[in-house]
């Protein structure tokens, strides 16, 4: 093994000569003094002060210099870095100040806008007007019954006095739930809330005065005014001494909670199998009242200038039904009249178009506000 080599002179290693250092070292803070960015800072930090850098190389060759000449060269390399560290520690201060305030400039958030930026939501006026058309009638002593769907034909036709040979228990009129073998299973879509009234009828005791509210279906195509989707509210009472006189009066009271009072209503002959006798329930036209239809009146386009509106279909319970539940025709007698949810809501806020109130638009919904 050789010993040491003694007469060796640090000048002669380029890399620790005086001038060297003190290039590298001006280079060092060149570099630190032109970085604009955080990210240009860390280039200059890796390349003047990282472990490949000049200096740390440098550095390096401290340990193959003889011992006497080892501290010289230390001195002047500890130096350098230590300018090289403190160039770097200032210069990341004055970048991450000077971008605090970027920030505070560029992402200033105003907080006097308004926060909450999700548009109020709301319930759909078709539930909010059927809860309301039901709140009518529970104020008035009823309860409100449910019933299913899908309803067997017997419920939905035949206890209803529907023979079945009557037109609307047709295909064309009727959506029939298929049985296991493809052909027609006895049970249907309900095409009226009717057979709920069935139900309450066979179910309840008398005497029975129930509102029946729910979806129907009808084999019917979609335009401004039908659907095959819809919602009906029907009101039933079977009592003992019931008359048209009752039927008359219930009619009132609901088109004056509903409407607001002082309309006039008017019954008319009309023909439905559940009900003998029949009639088909208008009202006064709530917008013009009937101004309309005098000379040189305004035209309502509400009425259509007629001045009264189409509401509902009313009757006697046709004993038929009553025994078809059991209940004896000559100790009771009842009534019974319905309308169509999306219908009230037609008349009630001027809606043309019933598909407005299917196609799910919210623009449509949130007009009607929040209503509980």
């Amino acid at each position: 093994m050789s010993a040491p080599n003694k007469q060796y002179d640090p000048v002669e290693v380029a890399s620790l000569s005086p001038g060297e250092i003190t290039r590298m070292r001006d280079e060092a803070l060149a570099a630190v003094a032109a970085a604009g960015t955080l990210d240009e800072l860390k280039a200059a930090r890796l390349a003047h002060a990282g472990d490949r850098s000049p200096l740390r190389l440098a550095n390096a060759e401290i340990g193959a210099l003889p011992p006497g000449a080892r501290a010289e060269a230390g001195k002047r390399i500890g130096t350098t870095m230590r300018a090289v560290s403190q160039a770097l520690a200032a210069r990341q201060q004055v970048l991450e100040e000077e971008r605090d305030q970027r920030v505070l400039i560029e992402e200033a958030v105003d907080v006097t806008l308004p926060w909450d930026h999700r548009p109020p939501g709301a319930r759909h006026p078709v539930t909010t007007v059927g809860e309301r058309l039901a709140d009518v009638f529970v104020s008035m002593g009823y309860e409100i019954a449910e019933g299913p769907e899908i309803e067997a034909e017997w419920y939905n036709f035949d206890a209803l006095n529907i023979p079945p040979d009557h037109p609307a228990r047709e295909m064309q009129d009727t959506l029939f739930v298929a049985g296991p073998d493809g052909g027609r299973s006895g049970m249907v879509l309900r095409t009226h809330t009717s057979p709920v009234q069935i139900r309450a009828m066979l179910t309840r005791p008398l005497p029975l005065y129930v509102v029946s509210p729910g979806r129907c279906y009808r084999n019917e195509a979609q335009d401004a005014t039908h659907s095959p989707v819809f919602h009906q509210i029907e009101c039933l009472a079977v009592d003992e001494g019931l008359t048209m006189a009752d039927l008359r009066g219930a009619v009132q009271a609901f088109v004056d909670a509903m409407f607001g009072e002082g309309l006039r209503t008017r019954l008319r002959p009309d023909y439905f199998p559940f009900t003998e006798p029949s009639a088909d329930v208008s009202m006064e036209c709530h917008v013009c009242r009937g101004a309309s239809t005098r000379p040189g009146g305004p035209a309502c386009r509400v009425c259509r200038s007629q001045g009264w509106i189409e509401l509902a279909g009313c009757g006697m319970v046709n004993p038929r039904v009553l025994i078809a539940c059991g209940i004896d025709p000559d100790r009771y007698s009842g009534f019974a009249f319905g309308l169509g949810i999306e219908r009230a809501l037609m008349v009630r806020h001027g809606v043309t178009d019933i598909r407005d109130t299917l196609e799910g638009d919210v623009r449509f919904s949130r007009a009607f506000g929040v209503e509980a």
